[in-house]
């Protein structure tokens, strides 16, 4: 009887560090021989470079840094074990998406990814040439057909390598997490392993890069679709899979598989993983946040802690003359929850500054949002100094909710370098911070019971100038994500004017959420690399 130990290498590479990618490599394939005796190691796609490298790919040094780092692996590399690895290269003048097969200090052949998506956050056609062959190798008797990432979606690739000859089908990806898509990834894998009767091998990357979050979840289903072994999601790790030939086919043995989890706890992994990456490979001290007496901060200030530790994360109260009592003290009771630096500075003294040096430019004017405004942009003038002043980088708390209809601020509370909530809407914030309080004691109760505000002017409440959060979310979910028109939506049983002052709010506030900052994208539409609108246009709302 023949066997294989194929392992699944789950990691977090640095985008643009291909020394260390390198590095990591190699030390991965030498780990795996130790400890698992694998025959195979399939790392991630464009592994070397990480992923995506965006437009380090047209930098005339690229192909000069990977022909080095191939070389080295070509060196070092352990003996005796398969190498499958995810690189860019340069053929015939055009740059390609490969996967390179290295045994024994030879490069043995590279794979072209022939699936090239250009949707959501996707745009590989801007910087690849289109495969067209499979690659089939052998190794221990097995045949192995290599396949990247959206080709395993596309139906062609995979019936191309089938027809090729290949009996153990092995993928590589680098596929980002959104709400529901590792319940897509394994449905996905069972009708393709099922419609070609092959094993699939399928390797993802795990961590964060700039807004994108990778989940792993590496997976191994048998010919006729069912999971065999699958590597736990939001850790980097070896998963080795075991394969032996029974009558002329190879079947994975099974293993360790990864328990399904509830969803909230899957995205406050997601959003977790996503903001200590970027802090971590940023070379951030920790974060600094403004922390309010409500929900949203106190969600930000429990993911941050939880991402990067206590000791790591400071949080300050910037009370002024509308801020409640009970926002003050359930800040600080949070804060000694959790065990994070705390101070509170008050911002009387600057408002009335800034009022005094306007108060000729403003004579004959009645008040509004202005003077609120005044008040968060002195708080973002704060944060800002203890960041330049401490290296912590400041966490901006805005929900995807409030980032749709510009519910903040320029300049104020957008202010910061990264926001681990942009893309949760509000009424999953709140299922968020109800979970994380299952877990342990992290954010005050009152905290989520208490009606929402920005207590920027007398007994003010959210609900003054929108819709329920119910109802607000329930259109905004159509009109980002399902893109349809305000009178599609008026037809799904809508009220018309709340409908229409939706959509006229999230296409004039454009201009606002070019300048907010980066975050975790974790729906199937987030503002930013996915979701490119025209700032300045004369589209109007309707059918």
């Amino acid at each position: 009887m023949q066997d294989l130990t194929l392992v699944m290498a789950q990691l977090d590479p640095l985008v643009g560090d291909i020394p260390g990618n390198t590095d990591r490599a190699i030390e991965t394939v030498r780990e795996a021989r130790i400890e698992h005796g694998a025959d195979v190691v399939v790392l991630p796609e464009l592994f070397l470079t990480g992923y995506p490298p965006e437009d380090l790919l047209l930098r005339p040094s690229m192909e000069t840094r990977l022909r080095h780092a191939r070389a080295r692996m070509a060196e070092k590399m352990v003996r005796d074990v398969m190498v499958i690895v995810g690189y860019p290269g340069r053929r015939e003048g055009r740059n390609w998406n490969l996967a390179g097969v290295l045994y024994n200090g030879e490069w043995l052949d590279e794979y072209a990814k022939q699936a090239l998506p250009n949707y959501e956050v996707f745009d590989e056609q801007r910087y690849f040439a289109v495969g067209s062959e499979p690659l089939v190798v052998e190794h221990k008797g097995a045949r192995l057909g290599i396949l990247i990432c959206e080709d395993i979606w596309a139906e062609a690739p995979v019936r191309q390598a089938r027809e090729a000859g290949a009996e153990i089908l092995v993928t590589l990806n680098a596929s980002p997490f959104h709400q529901d898509k590792p319940a897509e990834r394994l449905a996905l894998l069972t009708q393709r392993a099922s419609e070609v009767a092959l094993p699939i091998v399928y390797v993802n990357q795990i961590g964060g890069q700039d807004e994108l979050v990778f989940d792993g979840g590496s997976a191994c289903v048998d010919a006729e679709g069912e999971l065999r072994v699958q590597a736990p999601h939001w850790a980097v790790g070896l998963m080795p899979i075991q394969f032996v030939r029974e009558r002329g086919h190879w079947t994975p043995q099974a293993g360790e598989t990864d328990p399904e989890v509830a969803p909230e706890e899957n995205l406050y992994c997601a959003l977790v993983t996503g903001l200590r990456d970027y802090v971590n490979k940023s070379g951030f001290e920790g974060v600094v946040l403004g922390l309010s007496g409500g929900i949203d901060s106190a969600l930000s200030l429990a993911i941050a802690v939880d991402a990067l530790g206590p000791q790591r994360v400071h949080a300050v109260m910037m009370p002024y003359h509308y801020t409640a009592d009970i926002s003050r003290q359930d800040a600080a009771e949070q804060a000694r929850l959790l065990g994070v630096g705390y101070e509170v500075l008050p911002i009387e003294s600057m408002v009335e500054a800034f009022m005094e040096t306007l108060a000729d430019s403003f004579a004959g004017t009645q008040r509004d949002t202005t003077e609120e405004n005044l008040q968060s942009r002195c708080r973002g003038v704060l944060l800002m100094a203890i960041s330049n002043k401490k290296g912590l980088m400041v966490l901006s708390t805005g929900n995807k909710s409030e980032m749709a209809v510009g519910y903040a601020t320029l300049y104020g509370d957008m202010v910061g370098g990264y926001n681990a909530i942009k893309d949760v809407y509000k009424t999953w914030v709140y299922r968020l911070a109800r979970w994380r309080n299952t877990q342990s004691p992290a954010i005050p109760e009152r905290v989520i019971e208490r009606p929402p505000s920005a207590e920027l002017a007398p007994d003010q409440q959210d609900s003054d100038s929108l819709p329920d959060y119910d109802t607000l979310d329930a259109i905004l979910v159509r009109y980002i994500e399902g893109d349809m028109s305000a009178e599609a939506i008026i037809a799904a049983g809508f009220d018309r004017d709340d409908v229409y002052q939706v959509v006229r709010l999230v296409d004039r506030c454009e201009y606002k959420r070019r300048q907010a900052p980066v975050g975790v994208r974790v729906t199937r539409r987030g503002f930013g690399r996915d979701r490119r609108y025209p700032i300045v246009n004369g589209w109007q709302p309707g059918e």
